[in-house]
């Protein structure tokens, strides 16, 4: 499992590389935005552009989820206080 200092992964399906990748963009997303919404949505289009479509992305300090999701194509983990689930539906 990818490990980086800032990130704690809570659960997590998804190569090595990709786990990096979603750690960085989130970094960079949390540095560009203020908003969670905004944050979730440069995720969402990031990992759209590099992995194909569909992806979903949710941050937020409070949430409850359920998912399906494409296998080996989901991460959720928290950086600091706020949570990022980031998975591709079919």
């Amino acid at each position: 499992m990818f490990k980086d200092p800032r990130a704690t992964i809570k659960s997590v399906d998804m190569a090595e590389d990709m786990q990096q990748d979603a750690i960085e963009i989130a970094i960079r997303a949390f540095t560009q935005f203020a908003i969670e919404r905004e944050m979730a949505a440069y995720l969402k289009k990031e990992f759209d552009r590099k992995y194909g479509l569909t992806w979903h992305c949710i941050v937020g300090r409070n949430f409850g989820s359920f998912v399906t999701h494409e296998t080996n194509h989901f991460i959720y983990f928290y950086l600091g206080q706020i949570a990022i689930l980031l998975y591709k539906s079919g």
